[in-house]
């Protein structure tokens, strides 16, 4: 990011390791609580940097039953750079009523439920960057408040609760030998809630490319940052799939 032209991105979509011990291939994510606050901070200034003054930087991050506390550490110190405009509860597994949907990790735990969510906090420099609410709405369940309540059209706002599962190859989540990735559907609803024609993104996290291939979808331009040279391979093979239907 040293070398990007300040002030040159429209959205920043990423999920930086979350010091819980997965296993990358070339990155130990397992530093002391406060290291790892200072280097996260460290990217963060480099992020306020490149970011546009109208610009969003929606951030994924989650913490472990055993330390849930390090995503919350986390946000009051980004209180220096950013305003938190939204925070979105990314919601991977959801059982309604007899069923459930989705997909998670199961945690086998006397203490401790399944965590079926992560946070995306939406961060901005102002807190009044204008996003666009319906362009991830959903449909009204109950039609009559579209004239009732006046609206132009059958859209809601869809919320800050956003239930996106992983999608599944042969019933296995897609994850491309990747131990922390989302699904593409999750940058795909930053972007377009972001709400800018051809926006350029950027995501220092890169791993095998998911925000790009949501932004090569849209139209947009992607940026990746990635020091895994193997992950990197792997993130240009699926935009090239991309390209080539």
């Amino acid at each position: 990011m040293k070398r990007m032209t300040p002030e040159d991105v429209d959205v920043v979509i990423t999920s930086p390791p979350y010091n819980i011990g997965l296993g990358y291939r070339s990155y130990e994510d397992r530093l002391g609580e406060q290291a790892y606050l200072d280097w996260m901070m460290d990217v963060a200034r480099g992020v306020r940097r490149v970011m546009r003054p109208d610009a969003s930087f929606f951030l994924n991050i989650a913490g472990t039953s055993t330390e849930p506390w390090l995503p919350f550490e986390l946000a009051v110190r980004l209180r220096e750079l950013f305003v938190l405009q939204n925070h979105i509860s990314w919601v991977k597994s959801i059982a309604v009523e007899d069923d459930s949907f989705g997909h998670f990790k199961p945690v086998n735990s006397g203490r401790y439920i399944n965590r079926n969510h992560e946070h995306l906090f939406h961060l901005t420099l102002s807190g009044d960057v204008k996003v666009d609410r319906l362009g991830v709405g959903v449909p009204f369940k109950d039609k009559s408040n579209i004239a009732r309540r006046g609206h132009a059209q059958d859209r809601r706002c869809r919320g800050d609760t956003w239930f996106v599962p992983y999608e599944t190859v042969r019933g296995r989540d897609e994850k491309f030998n990747h131990p922390g990735t989302f699904p593409v559907a999750l940058p795909e609803l930053c972007i377009r809630l972001h709400g800018r024609e051809n926006p350029r993104v950027l995501d220092p996290f890169m791993g095998t490319g998911t925000t790009l291939v949501a932004a090569q979808r849209m139209g947009a331009q992607g940026i990746g940052i990635e020091i895994d040279p193997a992950y990197a391979t792997i993130a240009r093979a699926r935009l090239k799939s991309e390209l080539d239907g």
